[in-house]
């Protein structure tokens, strides 16, 4: 599994990047067979310390997890025990529902873009139909069960998620709503 470790305007030694690739090879090898490769950041909040980890499965679904504590190394602790539970789930899940994926997602090219906000207040209109476009980049679309669709949203914890449905071979979209189920759009 390919690591890389990084701090955001904070200098990461060579010990919390040996310690980081053990514990984190230790989870990760623990609930997921083939990891393709791991992301870890580095950040400070004010007076704590922030760590983003981010593990790509070559199943296709990807685990994120967040942590803040006052020292580097226990916001790092938090960041792998949450990484744990979520793997633990996933891994959970598969044996439990889903039977196990053979070859690795398809994913298929799409673009996104980010939007501008309008300066003001919701009440007034417009003055164009044309939005600002903030950013526009590439994504990947994967190929995905309904079940595995929810449980990759679950894992990145998205608020929606659009995929290819592969009994149907169409754009599906899943998301969560206001009272907490997950709503399923199948066009």
């Amino acid at each position: 599994m390919q690591y890389q470790i990084s701090g955001k305007q904070i200098d990461i030694g060579d010990a919390l990047q040996t310690h980081v690739r053990d514990e984190l090879s230790g989870v990760v090898q623990k609930y997921a067979e083939r990891p393709t490769n791991a992301n870890v950041v580095f950040s400070k909040s004010a007076h704590e310390f922030v760590c983003e980890a981010t593990v790509h499965l070559s199943t296709g679904l990807t685990a994120q997890a967040k942590a803040h504590a006052t020292e580097i190394y226990a916001a790092f602790d938090g960041c792998s025990e949450k990484m744990e539970k979520q793997l633990r789930r996933y891994k959970r899940r598969l044996k439990d529902h889903h039977k196990e994926r053979a070859q690795p997602v398809e994913l298929s090219g799409a673009a996104s873009y980010i939007l501008a906000s309008e300066d003001g207040s919701d009440d007034s209109e417009p003055e164009s139909l044309k939005p600002m476009i903030v950013a526009e980049m590439e994504t990947k679309i994967p190929s995905l069960s309904v079940g595995e669709a929810v449980m990759q949203m679950e894992l990145a914890g998205a608020p929606v998620l659009v995929f290819r449905n592969e009994g149907k071979d169409g754009l599906n979209v899943v998301y969560r709503r206001d009272d907490g189920n997950i709503g399923w759009i199948d066009p």
